[in-house]
């Protein structure tokens, strides 16, 4: 089964200070009974920080936090001393672990926008752990292994919930892929435009529209020119 959230229905947030937040799930105040998780994802955020903006220190604990730039400069610093900066098309994971705390900001003198995505981790617990990748997926064709939770794998970030892998896709000009196969599936459309099509039917999704997808049938996604997206390819406990 696939369903389409479109961008619009997404939950609107932000401080009123520089920062936009658009919430695909509960969050925060804002709580809906009928959608607080899929799958193992409980969090996606399209977050827009102008200039000097951002997210003043605040804890984390027991999630896997994974970043995704899409324009601007990003900002991260912790309690642990670790900072980065990241531009479009970089990659972050951030483990809460035990408990961590940390700062966001829009380092840059554009403005920021990124995709946040949480996780529910398997174990919970242990050290935070961090990681910061730059440009793991160039433009061109097909589907790229972001990062995994499989020991067997070979991502640029291993998450800590074994269940779960993260794709991106960034076609240059006009493509056609197969998703990965998984009995929970997210699709999140950043730029362009993606057809998805089943067995049972197709639809196409722009910017900020995402499909959750429940079942194991075929999916391909095609793509008309440039596009980004990114899809979670997920599997229940044993």
């Amino acid at each position: 089964m696939m369903e389409v959230w479109r961008g619009d229905r997404r939950f609107r947030g932000g401080d009123g200070a520089g920062v936009e937040t658009s919430h695909a799930f509960s969050f925060g105040g804002h709580y809906d009974p009928e959608n607080v998780a899929f799958g193992h994802l409980v969090a996606c955020n399209e977050e827009s920080l102008a200039p000097g903006a951002g997210f003043a220190e605040h804890p984390h604990r027991d999630t896997e936090i994974v970043t995704w730039v899409l324009d601007g400069t990003l900002e991260h610093r912790d309690d642990h001393g670790r900072t980065a900066l990241l531009a479009a098309g970089d990659l972050q994971r951030l483990s809460a672990g035990t408990g961590v705390r940390h700062t966001e900001r829009n380092a840059g003198p554009q403005p920021l926008r990124f995709l946040q995505m949480w996780l529910r981790p398997d174990p919970f617990g242990g050290p935070p752990e961090y990681t910061a990748v730059t440009a793991p997926v160039p433009p061109g064709p097909g589907l790229r292994l972001l990062a995994s939770g499989d020991p067997d794998a070979c991502p640029p970030v291993r998450l800590r919930q074994p269940r779960a892998a993260l794709y991106a896709g960034r076609p240059d000009g006009p493509d056609a892929c197969a998703l990965p196969d998984a009995v929970h599936r997210y699709v999140h459309v950043a730029r362009g435009s993606v057809r998805l099509a089943d067995a049972e039917g197709e639809a196409l999704l722009g910017p900020g529209d995402a499909a959750r997808i429940t079942g194991t049938a075929p999916v391909t996604a095609s793509t008309a020119g440039p596009a980004e997206y990114l899809v979670w390819a997920m599997d229940p406990r044993p």
